[in-house]
Formats: C-alpha cells, sequence, structure tokens
C-alpha cells in the first residue's frame, strides 16, 4: 500500500450567511491525514455533491438536520476509493458512497460507508440519478404523490437534478401530459427535447400562473414543488380536485432575509380536496433497493436520460454551491476531486 498523504483539504463554514451565501463565510483548510481506527476507513473522495439543502445547515436554527459547526469541516453526499481500511468488510480500493463529502480525505465509519459497483455506472452518478437525488424523484412521486398512471404532472424546477428524474419518470409510467418550469430557454429545450417533457416555460419570460394554464389547458393532477412560492400558487390554481403535491424543495426562498409570503390562494385546497404533503428522502430508504433494480433497468435501456454539471477541483467547491443555488446547473452540480468522469 503507497503510503498516505500528510494533509487534505476540506471546506469550512466559518461564518454564517445572512442571505446569499458570500466567499468569506467559507475557508479551505488543511487537515492532516491519518491511519484510520478500529471499524474505520480512509477514503479519497472522487466526487462530492452541493445540493440545496445544505444552505438550511448553514443557519444556526433547529431543523431536520442538524447546522454545520462553525470552523468544522461541512458534510454531503461523496463518493470515493478506499486508502486505507481498518474495518472488515471493505479493502483498499473498494469504491463506496458515504456522506463525509467537501473535502480530500474522509475518515469514515464503516457502518455509513456503502459499496459501489464502479461497473454498473459512473461513480458520480451514485451522487445523483441513483443516489439521494434519484431516491428523491422516485419516492417523491410514486408514494408521497400517490402518482397513477393517466395523471398530469408539473415540476418546478425542472431541469435540475431532481426534478428532471421527477418528469421522466412520470413519463415513463404512463402519465398523460408532464409540465415543467426552469430559469432559462435553453433548459426548456432540453425538458422538451431530451427528457421528453409535454411542454415547458421559462418562469422568468411571464407569470407563472399564466404560464401553466396555457401549458396544462385540462389542469395538473400532481406537482412536484422545488421551488416554492408563484410555483406553489399557481400549482394550486391549476390543480384538479383531487390533487396532491409533494413539496420537496422551496429553493426560491432559501436566502431571503425577510419571510417570504404564502400562497394566495390557499382556500381553493378545500374546495378541491387537495393534498399538500412535505417530503424527506430519509424517511423512504426501504424502498432503496426496488428504485436501484428499476431505474438502473430504465439507463440501461436508455428510457431515462440524466445530466450532471462537473466542476473541476476542490478550490472550486464554494463556487458550485453558489453556482447551484443560482441555477447555473443542468442536473447533478458535483465536485470532482480527480478521475474526471464525463458523460
Amino acid at each position: 500500500m503507497s503510503a498516505l498523504p500528510a494533509s487534505g483539504r476540506e471546506w469550512h463554514l466559518v461564518a454564517r450567511p445572512h442571505g446569499w451565501p458570500k466567499a468569506e463565510d467559507f475557508a479551505l483548510r488543511e487537515a492532516s491525514v491519518a491511519e484510520p481506527a478500529e471499524g474505520r476507513i480512509l477514503v479519497r473522495n472522487l466526487h462530492f455533491s452541493v445540493d440545496p439543502y445544505m444552505r438550511g445547515r448553514m443557519n444556526d436554527v433547529k431543523s431536520y438536520v442538524p447546522p454545520f459547526q462553525l470552523d468544522r469541516p461541512m458534510e454531503g453526499g461523496a463518493v470515493g476509493e478506499v486508502v486505507a481500511s481498518n474495518a472488515e468488510g471493505f479493502a483498499v480500493g473498494d469504491h463506496v458512497l458515504h456522506g463525509l463529502g467537501w473535502r480530500e480525505y474522509a475518515d469514515v465509519p464503516a457502518k455509513h460507508a456503502t459499496k459501489v459497483d464502479a461497473s454498473l455506472a459512473p461513480l458520480s452518478a451514485y451522487l445523483g440519478v441513483l443516489g439521494m437525488t434519484g431516491l428523491t424523484a422516485y419516492a417523491g412521486l410514486f408514494e408521497v404523490a400517490s402518482f397513477k398512471e393517466g395523471d398530469a404532472v408539473f415540476v418546478s424546477g425542472a431541469a435540475g437534478a431532481v426534478g428532471s428524474q421527477v418528469g421522466q419518470m412520470a413519463r415513463i409510467k404512463g402519465a398523460s401530459r408532464v409540465i415543467g418550469s426552469a430559469g432559462s430557454d435553453e433548459k426548456v429545450k432540453l425538458l422538451v427535447e431530451e427528457y421528453g417533457f409535454d411542454a415547458a416555460f421559462n418562469y422568468k419570460n411571464g407569470p407563472v400562473g399564466e404560464q401553466l394554464q396555457e401549458a396544462a389547458p385540462d389542469g395538473i393532477d400532481v406537482y412536484f414543488d422545488n421551488v416554492g412560492g408563484d410555483h406553489l400558487e399557481a400549482a394550486i390554481s391549476s390543480f384538479n380536485v383531487g390533487g396532491r403535491a409533494t413539496i420537496c424543495g422551496m429553493i426560491a426562498q432559501y436566502n431571503n432575509t425577510e419571510p417570504a409570503p404564502g400562497p394566495k390562494n390557499l382556500a381553493l385546497v378545500i374546495g378541491k380536496r387537495l393534498r399538500l404533503q412535505g417530503m424527506l428522502v430519509n424517511d423512504h430508504s426501504a424502498l432503496q433497493p426496488q428504485f436501484v433494480q428499476e431505474v438502473a433497468g430504465w439507463l440501461a435501456s436508455g428510457e431515462l436520460k440524466y445530466n450532471e454539471t462537473v466542476v473541476e477541483g476542490i478550490e472550486n467547491g464554494y463556487e458550485a454551491f453558489v453556482g447551484m443555488l443560482r441555477g447555473e446547473n443542468t442536473g447533478k452540480m458535483i465536485v470532482s476531486l480527480g478521475e474526471k468522469v464525463t458523460r
């Protein structure tokens, strides 16, 4: 076994952002690297994920996940190669998925690492289409929103990592119509031409409610919400009786310094007998085996497509994160630390 490096770099949160995160809220620091203790493995990270939920962890508030600690490395999904092991079942050279991203080397408890197969899919896919992102889409559509064949489905943030999967899964399973919103004309074109959406619109080109009504003249049955705000209000107006919304994210509000106004048409929930349900992917881990089997099949057949926006180099981690919040990514935003994976 080759000698371990003396140190590796890791991103620390050094100040809690107020509004949009700024470069001075973060620091890239050197940390020592040592042999792992009993029951642990040392992983050289090859790719790590930057996700919208991480913005919430930067605030010192009680939530469903604890906030990031100041002057400590941040966390998030990562995939890498085992370079030293002191745990049964893990050998040097194994590829693993774990939760200690934002760093070059991760000392991981073996019980919190999952072996992944690089021959089934590119390693970065385990952070996206075959990982938490894909499971969020799968569970949110089929379990939370109770999707059934013939439903008309609207997805906001539809060119993002989760949204693009939701729309395609709905199409594969027999939706009557799939509509997406995105923030650029290029993304709208991608949704229709590559992902097979029936209609899509650029939410910057006019009122969301009007554009949705035009795209879904017969109404919608399912709304997958990644955005909140005016998109949720538009969906409530367009819902047919018995409509269901999965509230997955509200990225439009993550950097607000003042409370965002709620939908003005919530009274429609009563007459239309709507169900608006929040979701956390961790509640749906029992679906994982079924999800991987079904989605791997769709990938192999070419029915399901995915994109990744790869930012090279750990030193660009902050830029990748803020870029993702601004919507600069198409599909999953990933920071790659070497052995570039291209698609």
